[in-house]
């Protein structure tokens, strides 16, 4: 063992001889240019990158004339209107360096990715995670008491490499299946049915509904628009209105809210009203056909999907739904 702790009767990872060169190390630019010029490649220009990147453009402007002199060669053009444009050289050399920086942010990202079985980050559907989710969660914690749980209300894909979220509990609605980047994967968890509900208060002094037509009598509640109403109406041979009136709430546990409080009727799924429904603040209206308009999935990082902690979340979802809305 020497004095910088390293033991000279112990090859290096990978065997002698697979690292870099002495030559190839004295050639590598400092890092900060290389970040600065990937950004301004990948972005078109000097200020953009600078926002991106939280500083100055000055200091842009300056890690670009460090690269530029670190490999003699005129990268970004320059002059008025030009704003940072790549010169041809510049352009091929952005590849290299792009997807060299890329693999090192994601072998970085495994790397953190690594530590996750001792806490799980979950981002949810917010109407799924406050009207379900929250209420249920306790058993699974009980089950893995050493596990970190995070519960955080989203409808927008979480940068799972920037760590964000472990895992994604989504709606799809049917038809609009989304494009999720390959490293990625996704299972549906279930398919609840879409029905209409009210309070009882509401239904005892408005007019009787008989058929799916009759609702176009009532006070009808929306998220944020009416597209919910339209689809789920034509499913039962209705044509809705154009001029489809009603309140807007934006989100469906805001609307469900909005029909506990006898305001009017509102669509929602089984899984958001099983706790009213058998509790007596909500009830069915009508027994038609059903109606189903989307699924939810779980959606995860592919490397980490037999991962312990969201295995373990992934299967206790899958069977605490299937009861109500299997896939």
């Amino acid at each position: 063992m020497n004095d910088l702790g390293d033991d000279p009767g112990v090859d290096p990872v990978g065997g002698r001889g697979s690292g870099l060169s002495r030559e190839q190390r004295a050639k590598l630019p400092p890092f900060a240019a290389l970040r600065a010029f990937e950004a301004v490649g990948a972005l078109g220009g000097i200020r953009r990158a600078a926002v991106e990147l939280a500083v100055d453009h000055a200091a842009i402007s300056r890690h670009l004339r460090t690269l530029e002199q670190w490999t003699g060669t005129a990268l970004v053009e320059r002059g008025a209107g030009r704003g940072g444009r790549l010169t041809p050289q510049g352009l091929i050399y952005y590849r290299h360096v792009m997807r060299a920086l890329a693999e090192l942010a994601n072998a970085t990202s495994d790397l953190q990715f690594q530590g996750s079985d001792t806490h799980l980050r979950i981002w949810c559907m917010p109407g799924l995670a406050s009207q379900w989710l929250v209420g249920r969660i306790g058993g699974f914690q009980a089950s893995y008491p050493d596990l970190g749980l995070e519960v955080q209300p989203s409808e927008v894909l979480p940068d799972f490499d920037a760590q964000q979220a472990d895992a994604w509990v989504h709606y799809v609605i049917d038809g609009q299946v989304p494009t999720l980047p390959d490293r990625l994967r996704s299972v549906t968890v279930a398919r609840p049915r879409i029905l209409a509900v009210a309070a009882p208060s509401y239904l005892a002094a408005a007019p009787v509904v008989d058929r799916p037509a009759d609702l176009l009598r009532h006070t009808l509640l929306h998220e944020a628009n009416a597209n919910q109403w339209r689809r789920w109406l034509g499913c039962l041979d209705v044509e809705a209105p154009t001029d489809l009136r009603g309140s807007r709430f934006w989100q469906g546990h805001l609307t469900l809210g909005a029909a506990r409080q006898g305001q009017g009727i509102a669509l929602a799924n089984t899984l958001l009203v099983l706790d009213d429904l058998a509790e007596g603040r909500l009830v069915e209206v009508g027994a038609w056909d059903p109606v189903f308009l989307g699924s939810y999935w779980f959606t995860a990082r592919a490397d980490g999907w037999r991962g312990r902690a969201i295995g373990n979340f992934r299967d206790w979802l899958v069977r605490h739904l299937a009861s109500v809305a299997p896939a």
